[in-house]
């Protein structure tokens, strides 16, 4: 394998930011001229890497590790500026009957598919070849969200036993009653690639690469599952025979009991992993370099029975993920692929063997480097070049707001760790991470703006308030792009 010298080809730095937390748009950040201005600003401040958080549509608690689809793209993303310039809205302009931005934003897109069709849009060649391209997962996604909508939003488990077994008879019937309603869904999704793919050319034209996540587990309630329930470990109604999750760890002493349906990997592997490899194949679509999200249950995963309320009662089963990831790698014309891995969490000798195995690059968390002796691998001086360096992840509270909430004692260890540069925070853990030898370095937005606490983007084993967080407009001025610039530069990255 030549992971490390395919990937990380050079020294790098990057910003860890997800679409939904741009400014602009009336909901959440877009596609639109605010993604491509922060691919300007990003080449301002010396970047070279863009990483998001997954971009598939969500529930309604917003999360993007649970999600409708691992395929799709979330219509929330979508600009609508960018339609009515294609000429099929009319006007983005806000309507005084519509109470949510969410259900405004559903009706901009209901109105931009009535001009795509009043144009001929659905016998259009792009349409038709986007289809045929994806129709991969793009045909059991569309008739699952159209069938969702019919039934009232509930889960695929409640509804009627013929189309959740998914009867050919029953199938076909649907398919004719809400022929329409899935071509809606093809336009999004058609709209959605169309703007995402304009934008990762604009950022690759400006040497921004674009770096993506997959979540290890897919949620219950999504086309995924119901469209290859025999590759899912369920019962006869649909539910998950067990669920997934973590143990106690760093973010919970109860564990993260997440819920999710466990993979059946004897049938997966049967199939030589076809269902993981067309996943991939769209994730490598959408993005240059791919994170996967748990990297340690490929190894081993945590199974949890159904009726625990916490993970606390789950215990490990191993995984074949030395096999999967052969399937992977095959794939490949060249026997690498652009994989990193989150190794964060229980990790075992297993487990980092695996990944070493296939010289996927690891992360570190500078965060987690104070605790414990000279040893701890996430210091400084413990780190080596084929690794990804954090200040901190999505997951993890603000670098600011995290010291501030440490004792006297220990905000002096923290500086005393790392050579007491005199800096205040967050600078100093931000240069600690671009000066340290990892050839990869990605920042959290949040860090980079010097923000505290009320910036958290998501806070493991809690369900509200999570993936809310958007930074102002001017918060990152000229002046502090310049100011990251040069600490960039003088790292050498």
């Amino acid at each position: 394998m030549r992971q490390a010298h395919s990937i990380l080809d050079r020294r790098r730095a990057g910003v860890l930011l997800h679409i939904t937390s741009l400014p602009g748009g009336l909901h959440n950040g877009e596609l639109g001229k605010e993604a491509f201005g922060f691919i300007d600003q990003l080449v301002d401040m010396g970047m070279t890497v863009w990483q998001t958080l997954p971009i598939n549509p969500t529930h309604g608690d917003g999360s993007p590790y649970q999600c409708l689809s691992a395929h799709a793209g979330n219509p929330l993303l979508i600009d609508p500026e960018t339609l009515v310039h294609e000429g099929w809205l009319e006007s983005s302009s806000s309507r005084d009957e519509i109470k949510g931005p969410q259900e405004y934003k559903r009706s901009l897109l209901d109105a931009a598919f009535e001009g795509f069709v009043r144009h001929g849009g659905l016998e259009g060649e792009a349409f038709r070849g986007f289809r045929e391209a994806a129709s991969f997962w793009l045909d059991d996604y569309a008739l699952f969200m159209a069938i969702r909508e019919k039934l009232g939003g509930c889960a695929w488990t409640s509804w009627p036993l013929p189309i959740r077994q998914r009867d050919p008879g029953a199938m076909e019937e649907i398919r004719s009653e809400l022929r329409m309603q899935t071509s809606r869904v093809e336009f999004e999704q058609f709209v959605f690639f169309r703007q995402w793919h304009a934008l990762k050319r604009y950022a690759n034209q400006r040497g921004i690469l674009l770096f993506g996540d997959v979540p290890i587990f897919v949620a219950g309630d999504s086309a995924d599952v119901w469209a290859h329930q025999s590759e899912f470990d369920l019962l006869p109604d649909g539910a998950p025979r067990v669920v997934a999750g973590v143990p106690p760890d760093y973010f919970s002493k109860t564990g993260q009991r997440w819920g999710n349906p466990h993979y059946r990997w004897d049938a997966m592997e049967a199939s030589g992993f076809q269902w993981w490899r067309a996943r991939f194949r769209s994730q490598f679509d959408l993005f240059d370099w791919v994170r996967i999200d748990h990297f340690r249950g490929l190894e081993a995963y945590w199974e949890i029975p159904r009726d625990e309320e916490t993970a606390m009662g789950g215990h490990w089963v191993k995984a074949p993920g030395e096999a999967l990831l052969h399937a992977l790698f095959e794939d490949s014309p060249d026997g690498t692929l652009p994989l990193i891995a989150e190794n964060l969490g229980i990790i075992t000798p297993e487990v980092e063997a695996l990944r070493e195995r296939f010289e996927i690059p690891g992360m570190l968390i500078l965060q987690f480097a104070f605790d414990g002796g000279a040893d701890n691998p996430y210091l400084p001086k413990n780190h080596t070049p084929n690794q990804v360096v954090y200040t901190g992840t999505h997951d993890n509270d603000t670098t600011l707001s995290w010291f501030e909430g440490l004792s006297d004692e220990a905000r002096s260890h923290v500086y005393q760790s790392l050579g007491s540069p005199g800096l205040p925070m967050p600078e100093a853990l931000i240069r600690a991470a671009l000066d340290s030898v990892a050839l990869l370095a990605i920042l959290p937005m949040q860090d980079l703006l010097g923000l505290g606490a009320g910036s958290r983007m998501n806070t493991p084993g809690t369900t509200e308030g999570n993936w809310c967080w958007r930074y102002d407009q001017d918060a990152l001025s000229t002046e502090r792009c310049c100011r990251i610039a040069s600490w960039v530069q003088s790292s050498h990255r």
